[in-house]
């Protein structure tokens, strides 16, 4: 095996998509997607071992080829989606919404984990401008929740100055087509004007969901994200996209 510039570049690759992958791991966000950057990492490290041996050379040319073609579409399609998801990264709702979906996230005992705070801070300034909208909290109990996220999330709006008479629990939900479809249950009038606020990278699934839905007036408010973390959920988000329109929720 001869140590060559393009090994180097995959070694380096691997334990770069190690580490991240034990950080992303370190948050304990509740999901085991930091799995795949561990996976990632083994994959370099076999692109290392596979250029060390020249075995890109070896290939038929067809084969290289097909190869090729196939990753050049892989990559466009991820471009693509992934740039349909930073376009909705600083949508604002508009004014006078008549009704705000808050989509759940990890609930700890300490109270909403960091990505749901960001929510829960844009709700809570939005409501500040338009006291009279009406706040629709959306999100089950998971299995290593202590209680359900929108008891949750109301507590915490409570506690920032949200009138309890402006917040609707919706306790159900455990995916974001749910949070959709239970919170609309809760409208009186489901073709009102309504924001979706979520975390910025999560904004462009969740209004085409709303709007698949029947939520025709569904306008995105993005939250922000911890920039650290922001390629793990754009990488994650990527893969929520593609599962939603395959399965036609979007």
């Amino acid at each position: 095996m001869k140590m060559n510039v393009p090994m180097i570049i995959w070694l380096v690759l691997a334990i770069l998509s190690t580490g991240y992958g034990f950080m992303v791991k370190a948050v304990g966000s509740g999901t085991g997607f930091y799995k795949i950057w561990l996976a990632m990492a083994v994959l370099f490290v076999l692109f290392a071992v596979a250029s060390g041996f020249g075995v890109w050379g070896k290939l038929p040319g067809v084969l290289q080829k097909v190869i090729l073609g196939f990753v050049a579409v892989c990559l466009v399609v991820f471009v693509g989606v992934e740039a349909c998801i930073a376009s909705q990264f600083h949508a604002n709702g508009g004014k006078d919404l008549d009704y705000l979906i808050v989509l759940g996230a990890q609930i700890y005992d300490s109270g909403p984990s960091t990505v749901l705070k960001f929510r829960l801070d844009k709700t809570v300034d939005y409501m500040e401008d338009h006291p009279d909208t009406i706040c629709i909290v959306s999100g089950g109990q998971g299995y290593n929740e202590p209680y359900t996220e929108a008891e949750g999330m109301a507590a915490y709006l409570g506690a920032h100055g949200v009138g309890k008479d402006w917040i609707l629990l919706e306790d159900k939900a455990t995916n974001t087509v749910q949070n959709i479809q239970y919170s609309m249950k809760l409208m009186e009038d489901t073709d009102a004007p309504v924001g979706i606020v979520t975390n910025n990278f999560h904004v462009f699934r969740g209004t085409h969901i709303a709007k698949k839905q029947g939520l025709t007036n569904a306008y995105g408010i993005a939250a922000d994200a911890t920039p650290a973390y922001l390629p793990n959920n754009m990488f994650r988000e990527f893969f929520g996209v593609v599962k939603d329109v395959l399965q036609q929720n979007m």
